[in-house]
C-alpha cells in the first residue's frame, strides 16, 4: 500500500516551504495531495481547495499556522492519518493533543530535513 502524504497549507510560490516539499515528495516518489488557497499544479500535483472525499492518508504535513489550522482540524482528524508533521511556524500543541488522543505520532519537524536524512 503507498503511503499517501496531504500537504496542508500548499503554495504555488516556488519560495514557500509547502511547495518545496510537495517537489521534494514528488522527488522521493512519494504520492502526494496537496491542498491550499488556490488551486493550480506543482510538480504535476493538482492543488486543491478542499480534502478529497474518502481521501486516506499516511501522513499529514502542515504548513499553516495554528490559527489557520482551526478551520481544519475536524477534517484532519477524520483522517486519521498515522502522523501528522507540524513544520516550523505550524507547531499546534492542542491539535497534536488530539490527534495523538486516536492514536497518531505527531512530530514538530521539517518535512524538507526528514525528507534530505531520510526520516521520512
Amino acid at each position: 500500500m503507498e503511503k499517501k502524504t496531504l500537504v496542508l497549507g500548499a503554495s504555488l510560490n516556488d519560495d514557500r516551504y509547502s511547495n518545496r516539499a510537495i517537489r521534494a515528495l514528488r522527488q522521493h516518489d512519494q504520492p502526494v495531495v496537496a491542498v491550499g488557497l488556490r488551486e493550480g499544479e506543482v510538480a504535476g500535483v493538482p492543488i486543491v481547495k478542499t480534502i478529497p472525499e474518502g481521501l486516506i492518508v499516511d501522513t499529514v504535513t502542515m504548513y499553516l499556522n495554528a490559527y489557520n489550522q482551526k478551520a481544519w482540524e475536524q477534517a484532519v482528524l477524520a483522517l486519521k492519518p498515522k502522523r501528522i508533521i507540524f513544520n516550523p511556524g505550524a507547531e499546534n500543541p492542542e491539535l497534536a493533543a488530539m490527534a495523538k488522543a486516536q492514536g497518531a505520532e505527531t512530530l514538530d519537524a521539517c518535512t524538507l530535513v526528514m525528507l534530505a536524512t531520510g526520516q521520512f
